[in-house]
């Protein structure tokens, strides 16, 4: 098994989506990229302690391989916007890749140099693509959230339409 950590605004959306991916054998909700330790979601909230929503993807590269995570991660937000997906605003809510070793990076940074040749969008990546250094476990009523969740505004109106739009480009 192998480590990803991504993050691309509300991790509870970013959960939802590789929670769908065959080879993927884990997702967990975290904290990553800034300068506290075992922050807590009103901390990194109010923006001062520098980290990022992520998830941290296990998965069996012998199912599913980097190049399809980082697939999934580029087409399932908006790399353009810096600090802000949607409504959702802060440093907190950034788009980063945090590669686990020179390979994830070099494949990142090669991702990231095609899309912004192909001028799919209309601004520039804003993507930050970093070491890991320290990962921080979200408290538990993250994990899961969208599953456990359904129902809440939140996961009606943003999530759900997220993830049917992800079943038209990635299927089932």
């Amino acid at each position: 098994m192998e480590l990803a950590t991504f993050g691309s605004g509300c991790f509870w959306c970013t959960e939802a989506f590789f929670q769908k991916l065959e080879g993927v054998t884990n997702v967990e909700p975290g904290y990553a990229g800034g300068h506290i330790k075992n922050p807590a979601y009103r901390e990194v909230c109010n923006g001062t302690t520098g980290h990022a929503e992520v998830v941290q993807v296990t998965y069996d590269p012998t199912k599913v391989s980097y190049g399809k995570l980082l697939e999934v991660f580029w087409k399932t937000h908006d790399p353009t916007t810096l600090n802000r997906q949607g409504n959702d605003v802060g440093t907190q809510y950034r788009s980063v890749v945090f590669f686990h070793n020179e390979n994830q990076r070099d494949e990142a940074l090669a991702y990231k140099k095609q899309l912004d040749n192909s001028k799919i969008w209309a601004n520039p990546i804003v993507t930050e693509i970093t070491p890991i250094d320290m990962y921080f476990v979200a408290e538990d009523y993250h994990k899961n959230y969208f599953n456990d969740n359904r129902s809440q505004p939140y996961c009606q109106f943003v999530i759900a339409p997220k993830l049917k739009k992800f079943d038209e480009i990635f299927g089932k």
